[in-house]
């Protein structure tokens, strides 16, 4: 047979085309239920943060609500104390005490915030709880959801639902109820009643607590929320995070309890997989660390539950550090390591905000007073030989009492304030727009004596009274005084005028 003159080769048929899916499905997750210590503390947070949170707009102080924000009088009543624009300063110490916090506390043990106290872990912990009385365990709500549709399954469906939306609406009322007084806004929500912007955020929250805790939960701490992002840039290798021993639990595999793991080869984990089914976020902490991990530590419960049973020591996940781990450091050694400069910096610079912002509150004059000059009537010859300047004085008592206040005026020798009632009283936490005169001879100076000075040159400068009047601008200072408390007094600087 002749052999061929040229091999052709034969191409291969085309390929179809690969889908690549720019974003991950979401499969659902089942968390599974889990006691132990770390889940009896997560649980003693949620009671207490829903306890101060439920509660306290329902506390009284002073015949008022105690905390109330209320944006459109702008005050902020927060017990005794009574914040105003001016106060603003205080916001802003507070967000820097809550953010030296979350750093220390990250520095230290990882996600603490995130496991226990964050409000998306708060409430999806509750809505959880929720369901799993309603449908069941892991295995029957995953069961509940793969049935056919049947009157059952929307009974269950819909009573869960029902109960996730009575939880949400009562959290939006909540949280409203901070900004308005939470019985007035009651009261008015029974009559229908509300306003537009009362209605909005309570239908926002509510949907967004439904929405969330719901539906989203693991969703929000994987992709929305910030905090996993960045939390590696205050994380070190002494830094306490939810480990798995990997040096003790491999190799891993199953056996019985009466099993010699010795024997088989076998390390201390059973390939169980209870830490993936407990894991609210459906990591495996055996992979390690995991920006999704967000500290809840019901990996560590569950792991132990499953040590004692088998009769191996607890421990196998557990919080320890990355040095720890590596350098066999017992728990003495390993917390001694908290002790760092990173720590200690943390601490000392909370430390001193905290104190600052305390003295400061302590401290605080319950006086606040603003100047403003007439600019219609800016100077004028009131009578032969009297000049009068115009002024409007705003007077903030910030205290949760009336006060009477003395006004008065240095600066100008014979400077006199007309058309003040005196003593001017200001309500308990109020405010009060004054216009006032102020009145000065023509031929005042700005000395404060009658005596005579001798200039540089050795010469004696005229006496007050030979003076000619100056033309122009000269200080002054509005002083207002507490007349039942001497220490309440504040100096305003501002300006006298004299015509040309």
């Amino acid at each position: 047979m002749k052999p061929p003159d040229k091999i052709i080769p034969i191409e291969p048929a085309p390929s179809a085309p690969e889908e690549i899916a720019l974003y991950e499905i979401r499969r659902k997750i089942y968390p599974r239920a889990v006691t132990g210590l770390f889940a009896n503390w997560r649980w003693a947070l949620v009671f207490a943060t829903q306890i101060v949170f439920y509660g306290l707009p329902w506390l009284s102080w002073n015949d008022r609500q105690a905390v109330l924000l209320e944006i459109a009088v702008r005050k902020f009543y927060i017990f005794g104390l009574v914040l105003w624009p001016q106060d603003v300063i205080y916001l802003t110490a507070l967000l820097i005490i809550a953010a030296y916090t979350l750093f220390l506390f990250t520095a230290v043990a990882g996600r603490l915030w995130c496991g226990y106290a964050c409000p998306q872990t708060v409430y999806t912990e509750i809505f959880l709880w929720v369901e799993r009385k309603i449908e069941g365990e892991r295995i029957a709500r995953m069961r509940l959801d793969q049935a056919p549709f049947s009157v059952r399954k929307l009974a269950v469906k819909s009573f869960k639902h029902a109960a996730w939306l009575a939880i949400a609406v009562w959290t939006g009322y909540t949280f409203v109820g901070y900004f308005t007084p939470i019985g007035d806004l009651g009261l008015r929500a029974v009559t229908w009643d509300l306003g537009p912007w009362e209605t909005f955020w309570v239908v926002f929250y509510s949907l967004a607590t439904y929405g969330n805790a719901g539906f989203m939960r693991e969703q929000v701490c994987k992709y929305m929320c910030p905090y996993a992002r960045f939390q590696s840039a205050m994380f070190d290798r002494d830094t306490l995070i939810i480990a798995y021993d990997t040096e003790r639990g491999e190799p891993r595999g199953p056996r019985s309890r009466k099993a010699d793991r010795n024997e088989a080869g076998l390390g201390h984990c059973v390939d169980c997989k209870i830490c993936v089914q407990v894991c609210p976020t459906g990591i495996d902490i055996r992979q390690g660390l995991q920006y999704e991990c967000i500290g809840c530590a019901a990996c560590i419960d569950g792991c132990d539950q499953v040590m004692g049973r088998m009769g191996y020591p607890k421990g196998l996940i557990r919080y320890a550090s990355e040095n720890a781990l590596e350098q066999h450091l017992d728990a003495s050694a390993m917390w001694a390591r908290m002790l760092r400069p990173r720590t200690l910096i943390y601490t000392g610079l909370l430390l001193a905000i905290i104190v600052a912002t305390a003295a400061s509150l302590y401290m605080r004059n319950p006086l606040k007073v603003d100047i403003i000059r007439d600019r219609g009537a800016i100077a004028r010859e009131a009578a032969p030989g009297v000049i009068e300047n115009v002024y409007r004085l705003q007077i903030m008592n910030t205290d949760e009492k009336a006060r009477q206040f003395a006004i008065s005026a240095t600066g100008l020798r014979g400077l006199k304030v007309v058309g003040v009632t005196d003593p001017v009283v200001v309500g308990a936490a109020g405010t009060l727009l004054l216009p006032f005169r102020l009145q000065v001879a023509a031929d005042a100076d700005d000395g404060d004596d009658g005596d005579d000075k001798k200039a540089d040159d050795g010469h004696e400068r005229k006496r007050h009274d030979d003076r000619r009047p100056k033309s122009g601008s000269h200080k002054i200072q509005i002083v207002v005084q507490a007349l039942d408390d001497p220490a309440i007094v504040r100096h305003e600087h501002s300006s006298f005028l004299f015509p040309r």
